[in-house]
């Protein structure tokens, strides 16, 4: 493995990493206590190796998946795309990074968080995302470019300081998960990788091709990427889940925690910082994590700003940044907890249907399928998911509806049967 593919495998590292993802994995951690590696195993699956896989097969197509998916239906395309950059943009992804950034950088220093404190903030910090975004520069990219290591020298310091402190603790808890393989699997939803990998895969490719060496393959390239990426990202996943299994909390504190309104998982990593390094540790791990967020939501109001005028362009840039940007300013004031909580009905209706696609895109590599074959289970598999969550009494007696599976056997079912009707109809 040479020096090119390194720099190539932590260049899609850093397009996955973000400061917004970290307070999932403590929480799955804590939560699903003795069942910890089973539900982390389910997480890493959907948080790391859809992503990862899915910029493998943009890799296949031209155009990434863009084209791919207009080659399927134009409609398909807009519809699942425009779907795709709302959630990873103003209506979730970037009000969360706001609301991440104050619950960590903020709210342990407050003696009780409040709607008045969390609006001051935010207006600081969306009114410093329009102004960058009206005028994006590679500024961003530069502070982008030094914040993703000193994130992960953070990270990494605070897992080896947690180990030293949490290594001999009893992880004897009294609660377990029904499901815990399944509640990891949805989890990982949360991190909205896989989507980004729909959104942004042209952006990936162009920069593995600018970096890739002359004889080597594109495909090459990003599958020896996507390994250095993939096992970068679940070593962290898994260490900062393993601190949420390992601290003591205790069942008062827990409730205090949720009364208060604050996410449990950024709780955790707030107090481990304490613990570990006090604090000067836990205010610099809020500085870093706070200017991840605003970079990140620097970078999403810009992209999502320039797909729409792409698609739209009678309306201006500026008015999409400037719409996008109050969108997200609006939603952070509900607080984490909300943010999350509306985001994960939407993502239970997205992440089937852009599985499907990409389940289609996958085998269409290996077996040419008709357009019938691609196009019916997306559109079977979008009615289902959505009378899923409407929790509609037929789908709820389906198979795999309890683990928010019951889509697969459609999706299966429509690519064989579109198959078969396809050679027929040809």
């Amino acid at each position: 493995m040479n020096k090119n593919t390194l720099v190539v495998g932590f260049m899609l590292f850093a397009v996955f990493f973000g400061a917004g993802n970290l307070i999932f994995p403590p929480k799955l951690g804590f939560d699903s206590g003795v069942d910890f590696w089973i539900s982390i195993g389910g997480f890493v699956l959907t948080g790391v190796g859809l992503p990862l896989v899915a910029t493998i097969v943009a890799a296949y197509y031209e155009g990434g998946y863009k084209k791919a998916l207009e080659n399927i239906s134009p409609i398909i395309s807009l519809l699942l795309l425009s779907a795709i950059y709302l959630t990873i943009g103003p209506f979730f992804a970037i009000p969360r990074t706001a609301a991440t950034a104050y619950d960590i950088a903020l709210t342990p220093f407050l003696e009780q968080a409040s709607p008045t404190s969390l609006l001051l903030f935010t207006v600081g910090y969306f009114a410093i995302t329009l102004w960058v975004s009206l005028n994006p520069s590679k500024m961003v990219d530069r502070i982008g470019a030094i914040l993703t290591p000193a994130l992960l020298i953070a990270i990494i310091a605070l897992v080896i300081r947690a180990i030293m402190l949490f290594s001999g603790t009893d992880t004897t808890k009294a609660q377990t998960l029904d499901a815990p393989f399944f509640t990891g699997f949805i989890e990982g939803y949360q991190t909205m990788d896989a989507l980004a990998a729909f959104a942004f895969s042209v952006l990936v490719i162009n920069g593995i091709k600018a970096k890739a060496q002359a004889n080597s393959s594109l495909v090459k390239q990003t599958t020896l990427a996507a390994l250095i990426a993939a096992v970068s990202l679940a070593v962290i996943y898994i260490s900062i889940g393993w601190i949420g299994y390992k601290i003591p909390l205790s069942t008062d504190t827990v409730v205090d925690v949720t009364t208060k309104g604050q996410h449990l998982g950024t709780f955790i990593l707030n107090t481990t910082a304490n613990q570990a390094f006090g604090e000067l540790g836990r205010s610099l791990l809020g500085l870093i994590v706070t200017l991840a967020c605003l970079t990140t939501a620097i970078g999403l109001v810009v992209s999502t700003s320039a797909y729409f005028n792409s698609i739209f362009p009678k309306i201006p840039y500026k008015a999409y940044a400037v719409l996008f940007t109050l969108i997200g300013f609006g939603l952070a004031n509900q607080g984490l907890n909300a943010v999350i909580s509306k985001s994960v009905p939407v993502l239970l209706v997205l992440y089937p249907i852009s599985m499907t696609a990409l389940l289609v895109l996958l085998v269409n590599l290996v077996i040419p399928l008709p357009k019938l074959a691609q196009r019916l289970p997306i559109i079977l598999v979008t009615v289902i998911a959505i009378a899923s969550v409407a929790k509609i009494e037929f789908i709820t007696q389906l198979p795999l509806s309890a683990y928010s599976m019951e889509w697969l056997p459609f999706a299966i079912i429509a690519t064989v049967l579109g198959y078969i009707f396809g050679k027929v109809k040809k």
